[in-house]
């Protein structure tokens, strides 16, 4: 939740159109704003950010919601932990 200098409650007309205007300034392609905590969770994945710390960015209660609904590995990542693992085997 969102509040005013105030603290009330933002209007979420108004806060959606602060986000837009935000992404038009700065240049980046525009998307929902429920999938900026999901594009978080991933990018603190692919930065090797330990499970508990995104929990605890992300104000999740449960790591299972950060992990296996919020955060996606990439293939790059996926492809380069198998590489790793196979030179380990061999």
């Amino acid at each position: 939740m969102f509040t005013t200098r105030t603290g009330r409650p933002v209007e979420p007309h108004n806060f959606n159109r602060s986000f837009a205007k935000a992404v038009e300034l700065a240049e980046v392609r525009s998307i929902p704003v429920h999938a900026t905590r999901k594009t978080c969770a991933s990018l603190l994945v692919a930065l090797n950010v330990h499970p508990r710390i995104a929990m605890q960015i992300l104000r999740h209660s449960q790591i299972a919601v950060t992990m296996n609904i919020y955060s996606e590995v990439s293939s790059e990542a996926t492809r380069k932990a198998l590489k790793q693992l196979g030179e380990q085997l061999f």
